[in-house]
């Protein structure tokens, strides 16, 4: 069985240049897979999520010497994965030039076109609602639904006050519900 090393040790052990690479590799090991999973909801796409997830290791590797720990390492690396998502999304809406709207039904059609893709399939109808809601909704749905995260670490990674997270949660369980009920 793996011993998990404390993320305080792992940034004792960061901010030691002689055992630097090594904690960040730690770090990265730790985390991943649910950074992986959390950018992948909001991105739909494996290659995006994979590249959105480079740009998060890069951006953690320059800024954790200046982690001042007053949250916790892992919702300060949901902030910056949630933040690059967000990036890329936006980046992908200008490029594309077309309103945020049909970047979403885009990533509608990437979820269509996954080669395991059943309709009638809850987990897919699930999906599929999911990209229906607005981006903040979608973000609070995903964190809790998927990540099981409290509200209180929720109000830290996006910066906002539990009650309208809490609203927030709410409303996106309401559309949801209505779209799998309806399609």
């Amino acid at each position: 069985m793996a011993v998990t090393t404390q993320d305080s040790e792992l940034l004792v052990q960061f901010r030691d240049p002689a055992t630097k690479e090594s904690a960040y590799t730690s770090i990265i090991r730790k985390y991943q897979e649910k950074l992986y999973w959390h950018v992948r909801r909001m991105v739909v796409d494996h290659e995006d999520a994979n590249d959105v997830l480079q740009n998060v290791f890069i951006r953690v590797w320059n800024a954790l010497e200046n982690f001042r720990e007053d949250a916790q390492l892992y919702t300060w690396l949901y902030r910056i994965a949630t933040n690059e998502s967000l990036t890329f999304l936006e980046q992908q809406k200008k490029r594309a030039a077309v309103p945020l709207g049909d970047v979403e039904s885009g990533l509608e059609n990437k979820i269509k076109a996954d080669k395991d893709f059943d309709a009638s399939k809850l987990e897919w109808k699930l999906q599929l609602a999911i990209q229906q809601l607005p981006e903040k909704q979608r973000i609070v749905f995903t964190l809790r639904y998927y990540d099981e995260m409290p509200y209180e670490e929720m109000s830290r990674v996006l910066e906002t006050s539990e009650g309208a997270l809490k609203a927030s949660y709410h409303h996106a369980v309401k559309k949801i519900e209505d779209y799998i009920l309806n399609h």
